[in-house]
């Protein structure tokens, strides 16, 4: 028989759980193996109609899920975030931290205004997000917070200011789960590697070439997908974690160990 992975009737947010169309990004993936697990799923981003569509494949499959639209770079919408969904369903026991955006430039390339948009949607958010889920699960009597970090806060290639701030990520997520763990509160990190989602191939013109040579940066030489990502955020949430707090989990293929791999946003 399989093990309990004590996720029935837990709440989970998934902050950034939308994905353009029908695409599979990893807040998406999250959001539907958490559902699959038993959880409820309050599902969040910036645009309510693709948090809307994550919440029909929820539905389909017979999950309970909601969808909320919010600017998670803005403190009153945290707040009313973590609000509506306690409000929805009773309780918080997951924050799932999945939002953030790319940059490709030097510090003598970058310009101030962008490194600060980077630094205020990667990291600042996930600060927000937290400062107000955290007095909501210790109201539930703990919980898991899991912060998406990147392989590129690990092995800088090029993408200065997301590198800093997934290195940022990071930290806070080690601060977090000292500060927390006595109220119950396990805080870990993911740092994905070259996953193929909707936000890589935004523009839809990633050539076949270029998504086979990220398949080969890898030393298992598979592709990951958002479903990776999703599973490592379940294992985190799940009681199979439950003596795993400040920990930083790579999910890449082993690309970090290799020297295939060149500039790639996880």
């Amino acid at each position: 028989m399989a093990q309990d992975l004590g996720l029935e009737g837990k709440v989970a947010i998934v902050a950034g759980g939308g994905a353009r169309g029908e695409g599979i990004g990893n807040g998406r993936a999250a959001a539907i193996l958490l559902a699959r697990a038993g959880a409820q799923v309050f599902v969040v981003d910036r645009d309510e109609a693709l948090a809307t569509r994550t919440v029909e494949m929820i539905v389909a499959e017979g999950g309970d899920a909601a969808a909320h639209g919010a600017d998670l770079t803005q403190e009153d919408q945290c707040e009313a975030m973590v609000a509506t969904a306690v409000k929805r369903f009773g309780r918080l026991d997951i924050l799932d931290n999945n939002v953030g955006i790319g940059s490709s430039a030097s510090v003598v390339e970058e310009s101030a205004a962008n490194w600060e948009r980077v630094m205020r949607i990667n990291v600042e958010a996930m600060f927000l997000t937290s400062k107000y889920a955290i007095p909501a699960m210790i109201e539930s009597g703990g919980g898991s917070i899991v912060n998406i970090s990147s392989i590129s806060a690990l092995r800088p290639r090029g993408l200065t200011a997301y590198s800093t701030s997934k290195g940022a990520v990071i930290a806070l997520t080690d601060a977090m789960a000292v500060d927390h763990a006595t109220d119950g509160i396990r805080v870990n990190c993911i740092a994905p590697g070259p996953v193929y989602t909707p936000m890589v191939n935004r523009n839809g013109d990633m050539s076949d070439a270029a998504r086979e040579q990220r398949r080969k940066s890898s030393l298992l030489e598979v592709e990951g997908t958002g479903w990776d990502i999703g599973n490592a955020v379940v294992f985190l949430s799940s009681d199979w974690a439950r003596y795993i707090t400040g920990q930083t989990l790579v999910v890449d293929g082993g690309c970090t160990l290799t020297s295939r791999a060149r500039s790639f946003t996880g």
